[in-house]
């Protein structure tokens, strides 16, 4: 098992401090995080604000970090607040009772100076931990109108199945033609992908799970995968291409536009040129959804093993960026997920 780490960065504007966390908050990582705590409230800082926009998760111990260091920050008249928490993180506060005593009086969003420091400044000097920053997960991670996209490992991933699995159940777009109501199933199906080389999982997150799109590469040459991969090559022209096997938003204000950038997101990060997406052809909605972000449908695929031929739809990285471009200058219109 991979060992877990908290990279650790700490940005001083006065009397305030924006620490910023990447990594996992658990038994390991802990400790480095008291002692970075410790030092603001010794170097006389009177606001500390932690951004746990890429943390992935944290436990027990972690979370007592956090209620120590808030309970010290109140005895020399300070104050500890965390700040975008994600959807296991929140679970932890509200089930223990310490979300008015950690987040931050608006619950969603760090204060604009701090957040803008955050994305658009790189952290300055080395982390508390020693260690070198995590660029890539640091970048895995996009704020915008209230909702964040996070990349999860595979450990990760299997983590939030449960959660993921209540998302589904309640998902407005699927890439089966069927509702899930089998729970079992939808974990089978997000197991078998998690196994997949190359297997990519996003999340869009607020202060609850409200989107996920999930998938894997397909190349020439994997026997186990021929013959699904010269089918798509036919229809498509494209021989490499990312199978996005599931697709999942929740029934929230921006659920449409949330699945649209969950799949232009894992798409540009892939380095992909093509997504791929298999739906039942009676599934219209499902299809007319796709169709609405640029992708193309290109057809029933015959001749593979099944009752039915399933319709590929593919969406180009090109394609994908410019319809967001153009989606994101046009005005909403009342009434229009």
């Amino acid at each position: 098992m991979a060992l877990r780490r908290l990279d650790i960065h700490r940005r001083d504007r006065g009397e305030r401090a924006l620490v910023t966390l990447a990594g996992e908050i658990g038994s390991a990582t802990a400790p480095l995080l008291r002692a970075a705590l410790d030092q603001c409230l010794h170097d006389g800082v009177t606001a500390i604000d932690v951004d746990l926009t890429t943390v992935g998760s944290c436990d027990a111990k972690g979370l007592n970090v956090f209620l120590t260091a808030s309970r010290r920050a109140g005895r020399v008249h300070a104050s500890l607040r965390l700040h975008h928490p994600c959807a296991q993180i929140t679970r932890l506060l509200a089930a223990t009772g310490s979300t008015p005593l950690l987040l931050a009086a608006s619950v969603l969003p760090a204060p604009p100076a701090l957040l803008h420091d955050l994305l658009e400044t790189a952290p300055s000097g080395p982390p508390a931990d020693g260690r070198p920053t995590m660029g890539g997960r640091a970048s895995a991670t996009v704020v915008k109108d209230g909702i964040r996209l996070r990349r999860l490992s595979r450990w990760q991933a299997e983590g939030m199945s449960e959660d993921i699995a209540d998302l589904a159940m309640a998902s407005v777009v699927d890439t089966s033609g069927e509702a899930y109501q089998d729970r079992g199933d939808f974990l089978r199906r997000l197991a078998a992908s998690a196994r997949r080389p190359g297997f990519a999982l996003l999340v869009a997150e607020t202060t609850r799970l409200v989107g996920c799109t999930f998938g894997f590469p397909i190349c020439p040459g994997v026997r186990s995968d021929r013959g699904l991969q010269e089918s798509i090559q036919r229809l498509t022209g494209c021989a490499r291409f990312l199978l996005l096997t599931q697709v999942v938003a929740h029934p929230h204000a921006q659920r449409l536009d949330i699945a649209r950038r969950l799949q232009q997101r894992l798409l540009a990060d892939r380095h992909n040129a093509l997504a791929v997406a298999l739906l039942h052809p009676a599934d219209q909605a499902g299809q007319a959804a796709f169709e609405s972000w640029g992708w193309r449908n290109h057809g029933e695929m015959i001749g593979l093993p099944g009752p039915v031929a399933p319709c590929v739809l593919g969406l180009s990285r090109e394609t994908a960026l410019s319809h967001g471009a153009r989606t994101s200058r046009r005005r909403p219109r009342p009434g229009v997920a």
